[in-house]
C-alpha cells in the first residue's frame, strides 16, 4: 500500500506507512494525499483506506463550481487535441494520393468530421472514470450529476444533444450560466449535471 501524508492540526505531517495510519485516529474528513495524487482528499474519498481504517464514504454535494471562461478554454483544447489528431490521419491519407487536387479536396471534406467527432469523443469521456474530455481533465474539471456523482452514457448522450438548443438559442444557452449560482447552461440544466472543479487547499 501507498503512503500517505495526512493533515493534523493543519498542518501535514507524515508520510506515514499503512500500519501507522491507524494509531492516528484518521476521520472521514480528514485531509490526506498519496505520491500518486494531485491534491489533497478527504480520507473517506480514498477507497483503500476506508478498508483499511474502516470508514464510511458519504457523498458531499459539490461546492466548487467551474466558471464559464474556464469551461471555454477546455473546450479550445479539445478542438486542438481533435484537431491535431485530424491532421495526422488526413497526412497520412494524402500521402496515397497522386493528384493535387484530389488531395485538396480529401483534406479539407474530412474538416466537416470534426464537430461529429468532438461530439462523440465529450460524450464518452464525459460518462467514462474521468468524468471529462482531456480538456476539461487538464483545467481540473469533471463533469457530475447535481450530487457530484460520475455520470452515465445516458445522461452524457442528453447533455450533448442539449448544447445544440445552448448553441440554436444565440448562444443564450450557455450565457444562462453567468446567472446560476453553479454556472449551468441550458443543457446541464436539461441533463441535471453541473461541471465541477477540484477543491484545493
Amino acid at each position: 500500500m501507498k503512503e500517505y501524508s495526512v493533515v493534523i492540526e493543519g498542518k501535514p505531517c507524515g508520510p506515514y506507512a499503512p500500519e501507522d495510519l491507524k494509531g492516528l485516529k484518521i476521520k472521514a474528513g480528514t485531509f490526506v494525499k498519496s505520491e500518486e495524487m494531485d491534491d489533497y482528499k478527504e480520507a473517506h474519498e480514498v477507497p483503500e483506506l476506508c478498508e483499511l481504517l474502516g470508514l464510511k464514504a458519504h457523498v458531499r454535494l459539490p461546492q466548487y463550481f467551474a466558471s464559464l471562461d474556464v469551461r471555454l478554454l477546455a473546450v479550445i483544447i479539445d478542438y486542438f487535441i481533435i484537431f491535431a489528431i485530424y491532421c495526422v490521419i488526413a497526412t497520412a491519407v494524402v500521402l496515397f494520393i497522386d493528384e493535387k487536387q484530389l488531395r485538396i479536396i480529401v483534406s479539407l471534406a474530412g474538416l466537416g468530421i470534426i464537430p461529429e467527432a468532438k461530439f462523440i469523443y465529450s460524450i464518452v469521456m464525459e460518462s467514462s472514470v474521468r468524468q471529462g474530455t482531456w480538456g476539461k481533465v487538464l483545467m481540473g474539471l469533471k463533469v457530475s450529476d447535481e450530487k457530484g456523482n460520475p455520470i452515465t452514457f445516458s445522461r452524457s448522450l442528453v447533455r450533448n444533444l442539449s448544447k445544440i438548443l445552448s448553441t440554436a438559442t444565440l448562444g443564450l444557452g450557455y450565457l444562462m450560466g453567468f446567472f446560476d449560482k453553479r454556472q449551468r447552461c441550458l443543457h446541464d440544466r436539461i441533463a441535471g449535471t453541473v461541471v465541477i472543479k477540484d477543491r484545493l487547499i
